[in-house]
């Protein structure tokens, strides 16, 4: 992955904290860590403070028939499923 040099200006005191926590050589690790978290976190917040729903119809096409056709369909698939695998161990 790319990398790119940014100057970026912080406390002494928090320096010392996380050199105390990862070492010198560990900051940038630790920083690009820290950031990833704090953008996923904002993104997530973001997402959820919004109106857009998290669930559309056209992304789950196996629900169109109703949720209690497609868990019947499930049940119905998992009690053939066993049947298959006992088979298979007495062999």
């Amino acid at each position: 992955m790319k990398s790119k040099r940014a100057h970026i200006l912080l406390p002494h005191d928090l320096v010392k904290e996380i050199d105390s926590i990862v070492g010198p050589r560990g900051r940038s690790a630790f920083l690009v860590e820290t950031a990833r978290e704090a953008v996923r976190r904002r993104k997530l917040l973001r997402f959820l403070e919004s109106d857009t729903p998290a669930w559309k119809d056209v992304d789950h096409p196996e629900l169109a028939g109703g949720a209690t056709v497609w868990v019947h369909g499930l049940r119905q698939e998992s009690e053939r499923k066993p049947a298959r695998k006992q088979r298979r161990a007495t062999k």
